[in-house]
C-alpha cells in the first residue's frame, strides 16, 4: 500500500499520502462525481446516445468497449474535464484495466487531472421480487478489491440496486445487501459508495424513500465511530431528506444520480437539496456526440460541468 505512486515536484507521494488527500479532497471540496461506469448492458444505449449506432459494432463485443473507451477517453482528457468542478470519477471495471495516453485509468486521473478514482463493482440486478431488485452475486470480488487497491489505486467503489416501489421487506433486502457489501468493500481498504436508487417512475417514491431513509439510518448508527461510507441516492421528492446524512461524520459525502431526469431537471431538483453533490451519467454526457469537431465537444461538455457544478454547490 505504501510504494510511491505519484511523483510532483521532487516530492515522491506514497499510496498513503495519497488516499490522505483523496479523503479529505472527497469529504470537503466543493464540486461533483462523474459517473463514467456504463457497463455492458448500459452501454449500447451510452453510444447511441453519443452518436454511435449498433450497427457500428454489431455483435462483436470488443468494438463496442473499445468504443466506448475512446468516448471516455475524449471526455476525460478534455480540457474542461478538471479538478476544478469534478472531484472524482466512478469507473467500469474495463475502464479500470484500460489506459488513457498510456496511463492506467485511474493513475491518469489522480496524476494528470487530481480527480479521485472509483470503481463499478456490481455485476448487475437480480430480477424483480418484493418490489425491489437487488444486486446479482459478484464473483472473484475478493480478488477484484485487492486489485483495485493494490494495482490500479483505486479509491472506492460503487454499488447499485433498484428500488421499484414502497415495499417494506423489499427495501430492507437492499440496505441489508448494501451494507453488507460495503463491510467488505471497507475491509479491504476501500470507500464504498452505497447506491439504493429509487426508480423515480416509482408509484410511491416519497414513501419509498421515507422508508429508506429510516432504514439507512439505523445502519449508519450501527457503524463504527471510525468508518467512512458514501451514498448515491435519487433525488430526492422531500427536499433535504438526507440532510442528516450529509452531516453525518460517518458519510464523506452524499451524491445524487440524475435517474432518468433530463439534465436540466435534475440540475433544478438538486439544487433545492443543500449539501447534496451530484453523481450523473448520462446526464453530464448529454449533447455529447462524436461527430462534433474538439472545439465543439469541449465546448459543450463544459457547459454541461458548470451546470451540474452550479447545482451541486447551490
Amino acid at each position: 500500500m505504501d510504494g510511491v505512486i505519484e511523483i510532483e515536484g521532487d516530492v515522491a507521494m506514497t499510496a498513503t499520502d495519497a488516499r490522505a488527500r483523496q479523503t479529505e479532497r472527497m469529504g470537503t471540496t466543493p464540486g461533483f462525481v462523474a459517473a463514467l461506469d456504463q457497463s455492458g448492458g448500459s452501454t449500447p444505449k451510452a453510444l447511441k446516445a453519443y452518436g454511435i449506432e449498433p450497427e457500428v459494432y454489431g455483435d462483436d463485443k470488443d468494438k463496442m468497449f473499445d468504443l466506448v473507451h475512446q468516448m471516455r477517453t475524449r471526455i476525460i482528457t478534455s480540457p474542461s474535464f478538471t479538478s476544478d468542478h469534478i472531484l472524482a470519477a466512478i469507473l467500469f471495471e474495463m475502464t479500470m484495466d484500460r489506459e488513457i495516453e498510456g496511463i492506467p485509468t485511474a493513475d491518469f486521473l489522480w496524476q494528470e487531472k487530481g480527480i479521485v478514482p472509483f470503481l463499478k463493482i456490481d455485476k448487475g440486478l437480480a430480477d424483480e421480487e418484493s418490489h425491489v431488485r437487488v444486486m446479482k452475486p459478484i464473483p472473484g470480488l475478493d480478488e477484484l478489491l485487492h486489485r483495485a487497491v493494490e494495482d490500479k489505486h483505486i479509491f472506492g467503489t460503487k454499488e447499485r440496486s433498484v428500488i421499484l416501489d414502497d415495499d417494506q421487506d423489499g427495501i430492507k433486502k437492499i440496505v441489508d445487501q448494501q451494507f453488507e457489501l460495503g463491510e467488505q468493500v471497507r475491509a479491504a481498504g476501500l470507500v464504498p459508495i452505497l447506491e439504493p436508487e429509487v426508480d423515480i417512475h416509482a408509484p410511491n417514491k416519497q414513501k419509498a424513500e421515507e422508508r429508506l431513509h429510516g432504514l439507512i439510518r439505523e445502519h449508519i448508527d450501527a457503524l463504527p465511530l471510525d468508518a467512512r461510507i458514501m451514498l448515491k441516492l435519487t433525488i430526492p421528492t422531500t427536499d433535504d431528506l438526507y440532510a442528516d446524512f450529509i452531516a453525518d461524520p460517518k458519510v464523506l459525502r452524499v451524491v445524487a444520480l440524475s435517474g432518468g431526469y433530463s439534465r436540466e431537471e435534475a440540475n433544478e431538483k438538486l439544487a433545492r437539496n443543500h449539501g447534496l453533490i451530484a453523481s450523473f451519467s448520462r446526464a453530464l454526457a448529454e449533447g455529447l456526440s462524436h461527430g462534433q469537431s474538439q472545439e465543439e465537444f469541449d465546448e459543450t461538455l463544459r457547459a454541461s460541468i458548470d451546470s451540474i457544478y452550479a447545482a451541486s454547490v447551490s
